[in-house]
């Protein structure tokens, strides 16, 4: 049974309510201005889910509704005077077990709002039983809309109104949520901003033009989530702020003799930088983001006795995003990446002098990739139980390299096959991460006790860090132990023969 409803152009709220009422029995309960904004994630987590978050703020009530807009139901209502920023401040019940799943860690931030009017209005048969009750919220800008509620054991009265609106009123079932045409008014659409490469190139475009394409769309994101690093809205932001910039050194470094090299060389030191004065921060956040599992890993006794490491980590990343804010406000940061800006708004000269920038950029992506490619084959061979970890150190940069240069190019290849060799490379990644992040959060948690001993800790939190360390030291140990295995997957000769196919120059 649908629930929404669309009106019909020329249709008002008082003329839908006035025609109505010679056909059916209408209580209005209440007439009133109210407000309607719209919340989601920076990247439309909820909208990807089917789900609007609708904060809806009348005289005397303030409401937050969660609508599947995508099955007309209502998830959750809940009267609030605020939204909360994340979904973990919500108090225990629907809304929360709803939003959590799905925004993580992100902020829930304000999208758009819509002033409209809204008609409460009951159904109801002769004995003043409500049998339906709706709400009408009428628009300057847009058509107006009708959600209608059932009461249990009422479905039938629910039905025959169907029909009569649908039929004799011309109201159309819609699945549509209000949010699309709010953005429409503005110019937007829903998840106009996603961390994802989706970069699409003509296989014939001259390589140094392609290039400035693809650092053009990073520029972008690391605009786009400048101010969200800065204010520290949510750890994400400098997530993904940090992706782009480690996406544009890698294409510095890896799409070789395409730009200028002194200009090559200036702007891989700038991202350079950018990328370690960020570095500490993110480093931060994700033991704060982390922090859970890590008391959840430990003995029930000793868990509440880690707390102390989590305010001393707090502390340390409140004063690292005050240095890293002061470094993206700083002139150094705003000039040099406005000349970036600019440079890559410049168009290409007719005939560049770097050695590749004339190929085309597939044939510059099958080159690269194929090299990028056999490194990992061959770096991977060279490895044995007896080698440092250095030597897998070197291997995961290798792989994230081939990642990212598969990444910019992939619109150029069957969508089904490099997706698949992306997969298989995401499988190596992982346990080659999880091998590294082990090995640093061991390192950097020993410092972290150095550190706190001058905090007057509690000994007892120094030894539950010791448990943690050890927790952290068996993970690593299995990391290590499942490479082998890992890499012989990547290695197989069915994925050998698929890279080959597509990147190999074809003699």
């Amino acid at each position: 049974m649908f629930l929404h409803f669309e009106f019909p152009l020329n249709l008002t709220a008082e003329k839908f309510i006035s025609e109505l009422s010679d056909k059916t029995n209408m209580q209005l309960v209440s007439r009133q201005k109210s407000l309607k904004a719209f919340y989601d994630s920076f990247d439309g987590r909820l909208y990807s889910n089917g789900i609007s978050c609708e904060f809806n703020r009348s005289r005397g009530a303030w409401s937050l509704t969660l609508i599947n807009f995508e099955q007309g139901q209502i998830i959750g209502r809940q009267e609030l005077n605020e939204v909360p920023t994340f979904s973990n401040q919500f108090s225990p019940g629907e809304m929360r077990s709803s939003l959590e799943p799905i925004l993580e860690m992100r902020a829930l931030l304000p999208v758009c709002s819509l002033n409209y009017e809204s008609y409460c209005l009951n159904l109801i048969n002769k004995d003043e039983k409500t049998l339906l009750r709706m709400l009408i919220e009428e628009y300057e800008l847009l058509n107006n809309q009708l959600i209608l509620q059932p009461v249990r054991g009422y479905d039938k009265a629910a039905e025959q109104f169907i029909e009569t609106i649908t039929a004799e009123l011309d109201l159309t079932p819609t699945d549509k949520p209000v949010l699309l045409a709010a953005l429409r008014l503005q110019g937007r659409k829903p998840n106009d901003y996603s961390s994802k490469l989706n970069i699409n190139l003509a296989p014939d475009m001259r390589a140094d033009i392609a290039s400035k394409y693809i650092y053009s769309h990073l520029l972008k994101a690391i605009k786009d989530n400048e101010q969200g690093a800065i204010s520290n809205t949510d750890s994400e932001f400098l997530h993904d702020f940090r992706v782009a910039v480690r996406r544009t050194r890698s294409g510095l470094s890896q799409i070789k003799d395409i730009l200028p090299n002194n200009l090559t060389t200036y702007y891989a030191d700038f991202f350079s930088w950018l990328g370690q004065v960020t570095g500490t921060t993110r480093d931060l956040d994700v033991y704060l983001l982390n922090f859970d599992q890590y008391k959840s890993s430990l003995p029930i006794s000793i868990r509440e006795d880690l707390n102390p490491l989590h305010e001393f980590l707090l502390a340390k990343q409140q004063k690292a995003q005050k240095e890293l804010a002061k470094k993206l406000r700083s002139a150094k940061y705003l000039s040099t990446l406005s000349e970036w800006e600019q440079y890559l708004k410049e168009p290409s000269p007719l005939n560049p002098v770097e050695a590749n920038a004339k190929l085309t950029i597939k044939q510059l992506a099958d080159r690269r990739i194929w090299k990028s490619y056999k490194r990992i084959v061959r770096e991977g061979n060279a490895i044995t139980e007896d080698s440092p970890s250095e030597a897998l150190h070197e291997l995961r940069k290798s792989c994230k390299k081939l990642r990212y240069l598969m990444e910019f190019f992939q619109s150029l290849y069957p969508e089904n096959q490099i997706k698949s060799l992306i997969k298989s490379l995401k499988g190596l990644q992982e346990v080659l991460g999880e091998f590294q992040d082990c090995q640093v959060q061991e390192s950097n948690l020993k410092l972290f006790s150095e550190e706190m001993l001058a905090n007057n800790t509690p000994a007892k939190t120094f030894l539950a860090m010791g448990v943690l360390i050890q927790n952290i030291d068996l993970r690593k140990c299995r990391a290590r132990h499942d490479f082998a295995s890992q890499f012989k997957i990547f290695k197989q000769t069915e994925n050998h023969s698929a890279f080959k196919a597509l990147f190999a120059p074809k003699t």
